[in-house]
């Protein structure tokens, strides 16, 4: 009776699926102990206490990724327990469990630039990249402490694996053997259901996706201590977060009234300016002088000694965020308005439509408009977005044609690629539209070699590369200034994205979005210091404001110039929570409801506000509601051009 229970395989089995768990604890230990300056949790008792609210999300993964190999264990067959079959099945279980324990891995350094679980968006930036075995390679030379440990855990999971062996042996009754079999077959299944689903059976009750890493952690960055990495790229391999809302409250008259999607400005005279926007790659405000001076960290250091300079003739605005984590984010961002939250809205099913941006409204002015990125054509997915926005040319490195100034990893060296940038606007018939998006500060963050004993190691490894961006800049303006273009033109400076911190107070997770924004017109009254809340899809509106154009456009900006009809605020998202600055309050939100509110100033997220509701809270949750109701409805519906 015993061995028609297979009563001996199934303790086997949960074996083995226990050896999963135990090394995804591995992993969440591992993943903290690389990114505790990030995620920063008090004791040992809540570290413990947030891996027992991810054994769901741990559940869901292992069992996702098992699922093959638990089938295989428990079919009623008599001959699952020959060495054959059970070698089969080894090589089953960590094909599968160590390709999906990887990324794990990967996380521990990945997550220090996007300050989020990796998800299957991060597949669809590869997928523009033509280096990707060079960029592989890279990670390996750059990272091998994690290969090594990731070979040594494997080795040891291995090892505990074959520890346990399963016994061979032939049934004496085939008939009882098989009925047992399959009700254990039958049980198992649905016990696999239900954990896969988050441990739920209820048909009522929706699959935990990455939200609900959210429900039980006080600070929103221990989400990600509570998730794991296969987890969040399963949950959203497939899906599409580019939905349609209706939250009751919020009507046309609603999104009107607080969005104000629609703008048309008549503040400044017409004028037809040259305008060229610098996208720079990773350049936190962290590394810029002129955006710390009101900051109060002990012993600061600036890396961006002529941005510095720049600053005290533009006008710089200090408490700026970015709309996004990654660099498409930033582009779509800043030339077009449109944010990025969960995923990018490139990478959506709705991008292949007539969009109203900086680049359309300027060609519609008689702007000729240009993009400029040293990375091989298409990277990041540039190209194909240049295009879909309409921007007359594109120049990459093939048309920068001279690979000695390659750097081996991303592009072309920022010293070089802004110089013939600058040559080709020289070319130019004015006025022109140009934007570049730097490479130089982008991880493995190598510098030429001349210049190896000038910019050299900082706090962390980023510095080096900042000053050496900062320098390629300065040399783009020292050359500009020789052309007669160069007076009639608007100069803006933002970064794509935050990056490596080395100061704890852009660790709050408020400030991992902190970018610089700066607008420079030569011999213009545009100087001074602007602390109001700003955001990347704002240089849009700006842009135009500024330019004195006067006829109705599509913005959820606002122009940063504008202190009369609109109220500053910032919208982003950390990938599963919306952010919301208003006001007096910082609201967090899940796609349904407020989870919390925090005073400004509490750019940590440590003193939730939300037992004390007030009025001023109500209204910022019906600002974010609106928000986000008219974006996805745009995004959608192919709206974006209107």
């Amino acid at each position: 009776m015993q061995k028609h229970l297979r009563l001996n395989e199934y303790k086997i089995l949960f074996y083995r699926i226990a050896l999963a768990y135990l090394f995804y604890f591995i992993a969440r230990v591992l993943f903290y102990y690389f990114n505790a300056d990030l995620l920063r949790v008090e004791s040992v008792s809540d570290f413990l206490s947030l891996s027992y609210y991810g054994l769901a999300f741990d559940t869901t993964a292992i069992l996702y990724i098992n699922l093959l190999f638990i089938v295989f264990s428990i079919l009623p067959f008599w001959k699952n327990t020959n060495a054959g079959y059970q070698k089969f099945l080894f090589y089953l279980y960590f094909g599968t469990n160590l390709l999906a324990f990887a990324t794990n891995f990967i996380d521990f350094i990945y997550y220090k630039f996007t300050f989020a679980r990796t998800t299957s968006a991060a597949l669809n930036v590869l997928e523009h990249e033509t280096n990707k075995t060079t960029l592989f390679l890279n990670f390996l030379v750059e990272y091998w402490y994690v290969f090594a440990l990731f070979v040594l855990t494997s080795a040891l999971w291995v090892f505990l694996y074959k520890r346990i062996k399963v016994q061979d042996f032939k049934p004496t009754g085939y008939v009882p053997y098989f009925s047992f079999s399959t009700v254990g077959f039958l049980m198992i299944v649905l016990f696999v259901i239900g954990g896969i689903r988050g441990g739920d059976f209820k048909k009522s009750t929706r699959p935990i996706n990455l939200l609900d890493a959210s429900r039980n952690v006080k600070n929103i960055v221990h989400s990600d201590i509570v998730l794991n990495t296969p987890f969040a790229i399963i949950r959203t391999l497939f899906s599409n977060s580019f939905l349609k809302v209706d939250y009751p409250e919020v009507n046309s008259k609603v999104i009107t009234d607080k969005i104000q999607p629609v703008k048309s400005y008549h503040n400044n005279p017409k004028t037809k300016p040259n305008v060229v926007v610098f996208i720079l790659e990773s350049y936190g405000r962290e590394y810029i002088g002129a955006f710390n001076k009101k900051s109060n960290i002990p012993d600061y250091k600036s890396h961006a000694p002529f941005l510095d300079s720049l600053a005290q003739h533009s006008m710089i605005f200090t408490n700026a965020y970015a709309n996004g984590r990654q660099s498409i984010h930033g582009m779509s961002s800043v030339l077009a308005g449109i944010p990025s939250f969960k995923d990018a809205f490139t990478s959506s099913p709705y991008p292949k439509q007539k969009i109203e941006s900086l680049v359309s409204t300027l060609k519609g002015e008689g702007y000729n408009t240009s993009f400029f990125h040293g990375a091989a054509n298409g990277s990041m997915g540039f190209l194909g977005f240049s295009k879909i926005l309409g921007i007359d040319d594109y120049y990459g490195r093939t048309e920068f044609n001279d690979d000695s100034q390659f750097d081996g990893f991303w592009g072309i060296w920022d010293e070089p690629f802004l110089q013939f940038m600058k040559k080709t606007l020289d070319t130019k018939k004015t006025p022109f539209f140009a934007s570049v998006f730097t490479v130089s500060s982008h991880e493995p963050y190598v510098i030429p070699e001349k210049y190896k004993n000038r910019f050299q190691e900082g706090g962390v490894p980023i510095h080096k590369a900042v000053e050496y961006t900062d320098f390629a800049v300065k040399r783009f303006f020292e050359e500009a200034k020789k052309e007669p273009w160069f007076e009639n033109t608007i100069f803006v400076m933002v970064a794509d994205h935050c990056n490596q911190i080395y100061y704890d107070e852009y660790q709050k997770p408020i400030n991992r979005f902190a970018v610089p924004i700066l607008i420079y017109k030569p011999n213009s009254s545009y100087v001074g210091v602007d602390e109001d809340l700003a955001q990347q899809i704002d240089i849009y509106p700006t842009i135009l404001d500024m330019i004195g154009y006067d006829k109705p456009f599509r913005s959820w900006g606002r122009s940063l110039l504008d202190k009369k009809t609109s109220v500053p605020f910032v919208i982003n998202s950390t990938g599963n929570i919306y952010q919301f600055a208003k006001g007096n309050y910082i609201c967090t939100f899940d796609g349904k409801k407020a989870l919390g509110f925090y005073d400004k100033e509490d750019k940590a997220l440590k003193h939730n506000l939300i037992k004390k509701r007030n009025a001023e809270m109500d209204e910022i949750e019906l600002n974010c509601k609106a928000f986000i109701q008219d974006y996805m409805e745009r995004v959608v519906d192919k709206k974006l051009d209107k």
